[in-house]
């Protein structure tokens, strides 16, 4: 197919609002390698944005995936319920770190996750009022698209958004916000905007996803949960990006030891590459909801719920976790010995194979989404995609399946440092 037609045919056919990154057509994929229309290899360190940390078409979810296409695709799980939703419920209620005795419910997207973790405890609270923070990303939804701390290109020209929301500042060692001032603009909120007896919940990032990587301190998570914990307010980890191994755990909120939230909301590569998200949570806070409060007519499907339940054997069987520190430490390695020579590069953040490193203008010393775009574009003509974030886009996250072969890795490797170097 002529990939110029295509591209003339898409632009007649959505909306430019639907963005799009790579000027080329996928193929075909597997694991870590994907090809184009024309036949091109990549080396694919996006993983469809943190979706498949077990790779393209794992064979164990391709397999699970098929023996549920033989039995049923949908019955709304609302309507007549089947036993591999519940048996995901009850692994997920085990494996995450919650207090007691945990609940889970699924959904399809993340943005849903959020948002029923928002009306789950505005019932168990009677409260509407939610306190996120800048940098933030929770949806595209309306209420999510309020939850986000970020406006372009998520929120300009969408509003007016839901009210009750308010965002206080994230701790951010390049941006000069420590975690006392981070807690401060909470503690401002409560005398300026809202009354913590208003404030249903706190929803924040364990590790900030479009936000560019950065990493809750030990600190401010325990701030708050003290602040929750003084005010009837519950705490709600976000990890729609942080879960299912990419850190080095299976849940990011585990690195916070006895510190842990009320709810915590995910989504992405819990699917394997089938959209589902989840919700899991203190027993207690998710029975709030009156019976029909919650649900979803694709909520939880089937063949999701089998993809998932096949990726959370594959995270186990080949020891997921263990290989995200590994490869973590592999990339976090080759990042720094390129610092001492890239001057554009001024922090490198890194929580097991959640890894990303930040550009500013070496002249200006101000933030460079013009540099960060040529690595990227010079990685890329050399085989290797690459995923921007950042509040200033400056900053290039690194997504790489967990299954990536060792020898595929290095070569991945390779590339980066002859990009950061050259």
């Amino acid at each position: 197919m002529d990939q110029n037609e295509l591209e003339q045919r898409r632009k007649a056919a959505t909306p430019r609002g639907v963005s799009v990154m790579y000027d080329f057509y996928a193929s075909k994929a597997e694991n870590a390698t994907l090809w184009d229309e024309q036949g091109r290899e990549f080396i694919d360190f996006t993983a469809g944005i943190a979706v498949l940390n077990t790779g393209h078409r794992h064979p164990k979810v391709v397999e699970a995936v098929k023996a549920q296409l033989d039995l049923f695709t949908h019955t709304a799980y609302q309507v007549v319920p089947y036993a591999s939703y519940v048996t995901l419920a009850e692994r997920l209620n085990t494996l995450a770190p919650i207090d007691g005795a945990a609940k889970t419910t699924f959904f399809t997207t993340g943005a849903e996750a959020v948002e029923n973790a928002v009306k789950i405890a505005r019932s168990a609270t009677g409260r509407s009022g939610v306190i996120t923070f800048s940098g933030a990303f929770h949806g595209r939804t309306l209420l999510t698209m309020a939850l986000t701390g970020k406006v372009l290109p998520y929120k300009k020209g969408f509003g007016p958004f839901p009210g009750s929301v308010f965002h206080a500042r994230y701790p951010n060692a390049q941006q000069g916000v420590s975690v006392e001032e981070a807690l401060e603009s909470i503690e401002y909120l409560f005398r300026a905007d809202i009354s913590p007896q208003d404030v249903a919940a706190i929803v924040f990032e364990p590790i900030q996803g479009e936000g560019g990587f950065n990493i809750a301190p030990q600190a401010f998570v325990d701030g708050l949960r003290t602040i929750c914990d003084q005010h009837g307010i519950l705490l709600v980890a976000d990890e729609v990006q942080s879960g299912f191994a990419r850190t080095g755990k299976m849940f990011a909120m585990e690195y916070y030891g006895s510190t842990k939230a009320d709810l915590i909301t995910m989504a992405k590569s819990l699917g394997g590459g089938l959209p589902i998200s989840g919700l899991v949570g203190r027993a207690e806070v998710m029975d709030a909801p009156e019976p029909g409060g919650l649900g979803g007519t694709y909520a939880g499907n089937p063949l999701a719920v089998a993809s998932a339940l096949a990726v959370l054997n594959i995270i186990e069987e080949e020891q997921l976790c263990e290989r995200a520190q590994k490869l973590g430490a592999e990339l976090v390695e080759v990042l720094q010995q390129a610092k001492s020579g890239c001057p554009a590069m001024i922090d490198i953040r890194a929580r097991g194979s959640m890894v990303a490193v930040e550009f500013n203008d070496p002249q200006t010393g101000k933030p460079s989404a013009e540099i960060t775009r040529r690595y990227q574009k010079a990685a890329l003509d050399a085989g290797l995609m690459l995923l921007s974030c950042g509040v200033h886009g400056n900053v290039i996250r690194f997504l790489y399946p967990l299954t990536i072969p060792d020898a595929q890795f290095k070569q991945a490797l390779g590339i980066l440092q002859q990009v950061l170097k050259d």
